[in-house]
């Protein structure tokens, strides 16, 4: 309904200028001397002529002008969205300040012709308003800090909070009740803010209010975790009130979150790390983390361990090390509650951890 709205709205624009350039195409000597114009009848059939044309072409490019438009649309909605709403006061500021310049400094511009000067007066004032609004924009933390005043202190409180100017890391419900976050930011590995969406929080109070008591203390260990993280550590932690009602899903939101603020998700989610993938946002997977920094085990080295259970052939051995890492042993199902000395055959790692298979020294 809309293209085809636009579409009479052009058309409508077109015989408005085939009229226009009908009237000045007739006050040309040449033109106007010409023995088939010589009567009023054929003068209006003249601008009705080039009126039907000028319609019949904006009738025609509407479509490419109306997806011109459209695509503009979305590239300014696209580049809002990254933008805070700081950013956008100061940009209208610059840009403001920017046309007032102008309005002094090119009027000579105007002058310059009837037709080229309103032109280039237009083009000269786009120009420079986009120029005045990404210099309010780039300034904007020193001209905020010259208007109110403020003085940065270079010796900073032990207490306080070590601000980092890095990607935002997002943390999603899972990574925050798991627990492990907390130790890996104690270790400084991972540079804040750290930002807990409001979404997340309320994820967070659902569960811990959930009328299972298994949820209930999940729930109520991930809240302990955040007012841990908050009160212990020194890395800098933001809670973000944005939201996206019209998603639904938590994970879909956070996603949309780490793309409007250029962040990265923490998480421990297979799933979401796969969406996130696809989706090009950026992932940090708590148990990929994990899974690297195990130790390194190749084949042919020697290991004591403690045989701790069958496993699923008849013959196998199960044990396992201090980081979880399962180990099944070949012909070790006699060997269960024993400390026994193996050899290792092969590693597997799978998305899941990793595996080691070994076989008794004995043997």
């Amino acid at each position: 309904m809309l293209k085809k709205l636009l579409r009479g709205i052009f058309s409508g624009i077109g015989l408005m200028i085939g009229y226009f350039i009908s009237e000045i195409l007739l006050t040309i000597p040449q033109i106007a001397s010409l023995t088939y114009l010589s009567t009023t009848i054929a003068r209006i059939i003249f601008v009705i002529i080039i009126c039907f044309i000028f319609g019949i072409i904006l009738y025609i490019i509407s479509p490419i002008i109306y997806k011109g438009i459209s695509n503009l649309i979305e590239y300014i909605e696209k580049s809002m969205q990254k933008m805070s709403i700081t950013e956008i006061i100061y940009g209208t500021v610059g840009a403001v300040i920017a046309l007032i310049l102008m309005t002094f400094i090119a009027k000579p511009i105007s002058d310059i012709s009837n037709t080229i000067g309103p032109i280039l007066l237009i083009l000269v004032n786009v120009v420079a308003a986009i120029i005045g609004a990404e210099i309010m924009i780039k300034k904007k933390e020193d001209i905020t800090a010259l208007l109110v005043n403020i003085k940065k202190p270079v010796i900073k409180e032990k207490k306080a909070k070590d601000v980092v100017k890095g990607i935002p890391k997002i943390l999603d419900t899972s990574v925050i009740i798991d627990g492990r976050i907390f130790d890996i930011c104690e270790t400084g590995f991972v540079e804040g803010p750290l930002v807990i969406p409001n979404f997340v929080l309320d994820e967070l109070r659902h569960i811990s209010d959930s009328s299972d008591s298994l949820k209930r203390n999940r729930g109520r260990r991930g809240l302990d975790i955040l007012n841990r993280i908050q009160k212990e550590l020194s890395i800098e932690t933001q809670i973000i009130e944005d939201d996206f009602p019209k998603i639904a899903e938590v994970d879909a939101k956070l996603l949309k979150l780490a793309q409007k603020i250029d962040g990265k998700v923490i998480t421990n989610d297979y799933n979401l790390n796969k969406v996130a993938e696809f989706q090009g946002v950026p992932v940090l997977n708590i148990n990929e983390l994990s899974n690297a920094i195990k130790p390194v085990v190749l084949p042919g080295e020697e290991m004591t361990i403690d045989i701790v259970k069958d496993g699923k052939e008849s013959s196998q051995g199960v044990a396992y090390l201090e980081d979880g890492t399962m180990i099944v042993v070949e012909s070790g199902r006699k060997y269960i509650g024993q400390t026994t000395d193996v050899i290792v055959t092969s590693v597997l790692q799978t998305a899941a951890g990793r595996m080691i298979f070994a076989k008794p020294k004995d043997n």
